[in-house]
């Protein structure tokens, strides 16, 4: 009987091969968004979070009103946020060009603040070597201010100092009126020590928030805020992107539903005779039903086959194109697409099923 029902099964694929490919096409395209989508999603939180990251802090650490931060904070700050956290401190003053405007600049770590701040547009120039403590970064703004951006001259409180611009700060916001320059020697100019550190702390809102409390607890009396706008914004922008694909998967199961149930439906009005005599000789419905079934299960399995390398290659080019780094293709992904698959044939073959149930082999036969 098996081998019967094998050699049957075989040649209703073969002689009915538009059919048969119609549903393998069907089931291949559900297979490949199925696979692509999870292949994405087991990656997406970790490369989201990887992009949003190249936006700065999302947490800043200010002193209280006329007042610095003590001069451990930098390393409760980042004993607090872990070490896989990126600092950067900062203290402002605001001082007067050699145009006489006044002019905020600040003293910070500018290797720290080139991996905190990875979105920093630098033009008509370089980073500043931080080993060299004239060197500045002026904002694009701020150059409007100053005579010589290769001898910026500065003064406060009565005291001179020259700096040496080595390019042009471009964010779009607040820094682009700023002149930047070691802290070190922006603190033995002003006497002003540290009043600001911006955190970046890698992970979701939970860790964010996790953050901000063992912050609060290492440094009580410090104004500790994150940046809501940042924070926020990443968290909606994650979970609008998983529910995007959620959606898309639903969208086209449903759809690839019923393009295989019209298949199925129509390859069962074909052969209704051909069942009707099955029936005539002996052939019970369990035996029809299961050699329809099988059928289906057979074409889906070979679309989750074809689905899944498709898929891979799919996730990799987006994955290239969008994150910079690829996707590799993962096997615990398959089993869900052959779920998923296995799911969308056998429900698009229960119509079907129930119209072979409903045969009457002699009316059949006789041609009514």
């Amino acid at each position: 009987m098996t081998l019967n029902m094998s050699t049957i099964l075989r040649r209703s694929l073969i002689h009915r091969r538009s059919r048969s490919l119609s549903a393998l096409v069907a089931l291949t395209v559900s297979a490949g968004v199925a696979t692509a989508l999870l292949t994405l999603y087991a990656d997406l939180d970790a490369k989201l979070h990887h992009e949003f990251r190249s936006f700065g802090a999302n947490i800043v650490v200010t002193a209280p009103s006329s007042a610095t931060l003590p001069q451990n904070a930098l390393a409760e700050v980042q004993q607090a946020a872990g070490p896989d956290a990126l600092i950067a401190p900062f203290a402002y003053a605001v001082a007067t060009t050699d145009r006489g405007t006044p002019v905020v600049v600040a003293g910070t770590d500018f290797a720290a603040v080139k991996k905190l701040d990875a979105s920093w547009a630098i033009e008509n120039g370089a980073w500043p070597d931080p080993s060299d403590p004239q060197a500045a970064l002026i904002g694009q703004r701020a150059a409007n201010f100053i005579a010589d951006e290769h001898a910026v001259k500065l003064t406060f409180a009565g005291k001179p100092l020259v700096l040496h611009g080595t390019g042009r700060l471009k964010t779009g916001g607040d820094e682009d009126s700023r002149i930047y320059m070691p802290l070190p020697a922006f603190t033995a100019w002003t006497g002003t020590t540290t009043s600001v550190i911006e955190v970046q702390v890698s992970g979701n809102v939970a860790k964010v928030e996790a953050a901000i409390s063992q912050l609060k607890s290492a440094l009580p009396g410090v104004q500790i805020q994150p940046v809501r706008q940042l924070v926020e914004g990443e968290s909606r922008i994650v979970d609008r992107t998983h529910t995007l694909m959620y959606a898309a998967v639903l969208l086209i199961a449903l759809t690839v539903g019923v393009s295989v149930l019209a298949t199925l439906s129509a390859s069962v009005l074909e052969r209704r005779r051909d069942f009707a005599l099955m029936k005539a000789l002996g052939g019970s419905q369990s035996q029809l039903i299961s050699l329809f079934l099988l059928e289906a299960a057979l074409i889906a399995f070979a679309g989750v086959i074809a689905g899944y390398i498709i898929g891979s290659g799919l996730a990799w080019a987006i994955s290239e194109t969008n994150f910079g780094t690829a996707s590799l293709p993962r096997i615990g992904v398959l089993p869900l697409v052959l779920l998923l698959n296995m799911a969308i044939a056998v429900m698009a073959a229960l119509f079907p099923a129930r119209v072979l149930r409903g045969l009457e082999p002699a009316a059949l036969l006789k041609g009514e």
